[in-house]
């Protein structure tokens, strides 16, 4: 296996693809995933990259100015055929079978989705051998909907062609366990269940949370950029006995690494791209050492 490219206390960072990555893994060795991969069927390829970075956009759209603030680019999910959404589930699917036996019994995933596509990525993970737990409703004001008929604002001024989403789903799931009680998985794997917020608080399947600052955006430039105030959150759950790697094996500008170092855990990403893997060398630190304000209102009883 390749050495890692980037090392930071905790957190390593490989320069490969997560399939080859994989193949090379022990089994057993991971304890929980948490990552926002691509879903477009192409917009990491080099030349859509290339056009995102010149600011031409090609399959990513490039929202108006909101409030004064310019937002991140989006890939156009909505227009991706049944072929592209096939071709979807069969990488997930590929790439779920491909982490299975990687992940400890009992291991949680979380997978960064969009309403339009989550229901076809946990089918296909569902069919590599994974099980759902469920969503974790990340409560955000995005840019996606909202937008009246293309070329006809005017005449159509009262419609929108799709709600304005105000949410992102991240699907859970788990690599089922292998002991007869999720008590003894833990004893035996350190893994199966979530770590709890605090005694009295479990950890809730819905977070409020906020658009990347800028600040954030300037240390980690990624188009998929999550704030550390909600990553730091999934992060700590990930691992219910607070031991163990978490692994991003999209890992981008290494937000999740970030916040696994803040939060005090072992982590590893993987990245193919070397445009993002030299931001994530100066971003780790930076993150990670960044203090966060996390809304924790209440949500639940």
């Amino acid at each position: 296996m390749k050495l890692p490219a980037f090392t930071f206390n905790q957190a390593e960072l490989f320069q490969e693809n997560c399939l080859a990555w994989l193949k090379g893994r022990d089994d057993n060795s991971i304890t929980a995933v948490v990552t926002d991969p691509p879903y477009g069927v192409d917009e990491y390829t080099q030349e859509q990259q290339a056009k995102l970075r010149s600011g031409k956009g090609g399959v990513w759209r490039m929202p108006p100015s909101f409030d004064g603030h310019t937002r991140a680019p989006l890939p156009r999910f909505t227009v991706l055929s049944k072929a592209d959404i096939q071709y979807q589930k069969d990488f997930f699917e590929a790439w779920g079978r491909a982490l299975l036996t990687k992940m400890v019994p009992g291991g949680h995933v979380f997978l960064a989705c969009n309403p339009l596509l989550s229901p076809h990525i946990s089918i296909a993970l569902d069919a590599a051998g994974f099980e759902r737990r469920g969503e974790i409703v990340r409560m955000v004001m995005t840019m996606r909907g909202g937008d009246r008929p293309k070329g006809a604002h005017e005449e159509f001024d009262d419609v929108s062609v799709m709600p304005r989403s105000q949410w992102e789903p991240w699907l859970l799931l788990r690599r089922p366990i292998q002991e007869k009680t999720v008590a003894e998985n833990l004893r035996i794997w350190r893994a199966g269940g979530l770590r709890r917020i605090s005694a009295e608080r479990p950890f809730g399947d819905v977070i409020r949370s906020h658009p990347t600052n800028k600040a954030e955006r300037a240390l980690a430039n990624h188009p998929s950029l999550k704030p550390q105030a909600f990553l730091r959150q999934v992060v700590r759950a990930s691992l219910p006995l607070g031991e163990g790697i978490v692994l991003d094996p999209f890992a981008g500008s290494g937000s999740t690494l970030a916040a696994a170092e803040a939060v005090g855990y072992q982590s590893i990403g993987v990245e193919q791209d070397s445009h993002y893997v030299d931001i994530a060398k100066e971003a780790i630190p930076k993150l990670a050492a960044l203090a966060t304000s996390p809304d924790t209102t209440l949500l639940y009883a």
